[in-house]
């Protein structure tokens, strides 16, 4: 009997194993199909300017996007802080820019996002001279970890939605290390769909970034900046931010470069930005 009884249980977990991204497919539509919320639209209106200069479609799929990724990941406040539905829509907007194009998941590695007043002190190890590791306080803005968490300052997701036409846009950019770490790590490679499509961005980024550490180290990062520069990985971030906010003067500045990054989003935000 017990064995019996074992048997129909790990049948049980089987159909349910097998049956449960059917039933995560049905459940993400029916949140698309809902109707937006009438205040959540007026947050949009009043603080992220961007959605109104998206295409129609596109608004409209942002929406969408927004319904899911509400339901499915929260916004816890830290430090004090009460989160709001101004705030989590504010984040969630931004968040869902770069899966218009392509939902990859809704960052399937995403647990939560934690939510600070400002700007929040984390605590890192670095090398100091004479192979010494000391312990150094720094205050960030914004912070993506690769066990499922992204960690922000609500004073910078709101600075950044507020102007999207600056360049620097943290919610971008920490969730573009998501796409990046969705792998286990952050390298500046995201997953592309064939292994030619790796090669050619491995090629073009690693060009680009030597580039770009040569004109920082002249006293000229330009366009890009030089934080860019730090590593592969918070270039590509970085490049997602213009990529968003600044698509024409990223293309006619770095061509190769926003042309990669339109194949990997299948965004064209120049034509519409």
């Amino acid at each position: 009997m017990a064995l019996v009884f074992v048997l129909l249980l790990g049948l049980a977990l089987i159909a349910w194993w097998l049956a449960e991204p059917w039933l995560r497919s049905l459940r993400r539509a029916r949140l698309r199909s809902q109707p937006f919320p009438a205040a959540w639209r007026r947050i949009l209106r009043r603080r992220v300017p961007q959605v109104a200069s998206l295409p129609p479609d596109l608004q409209l799929r942002l929406k969408g996007l927004i319904q899911v990724f509400l339901a499915e990941k929260p916004i816890i406040g830290c430090g004090g802080l009460t989160v709001t539905d101004e705030m989590r829509v504010t984040i969630a907007a931004q968040a869902c820019l770069p899966l218009l194009g392509a939902t990859r998941g809704y960052y399937p590695a995403l647990r939560q996002v934690l939510l600070y007043p400002g700007a929040f002190v984390v605590n890192r190890a670095v090398n100091a001279p004479g192979g010494v590791v000391q312990d150094q306080r720094r205050a960030l803005a914004g912070e993506s970890w690769v066990q499922g968490q992204v960690l922000l300052s609500w004073e910078d997701v709101r600075a950044g939605a507020a102007d999207p036409r600056d360049g620097q846009n943290v919610v971008i950019h920490e969730f573009a290390h998501q796409l990046d770490q969705v792998k286990g790590h952050a390298n500046g490679a995201p997953p592309l769909a064939t292994a030619q499509a790796q090669a050619v961005w491995s090629r073009v980024m690693q060009n680009e970034f030597d580039a770009l550490q040569t004109r920082v180290a002249w006293g000229e990062p330009g366009l890009l900046g030089s934080y860019a520069a730090t590593d592969p990985a918070e270039f590509f971030a970085v490049l997602s931010e213009l990529f968003f906010e600044q698509p024409r003067e990223l293309r006619a500045q770095h061509p190769v470069l926003y042309a990669e990054l339109a194949a990997f989003y299948r965004l064209e935000p120049a034509r519409w930005c």
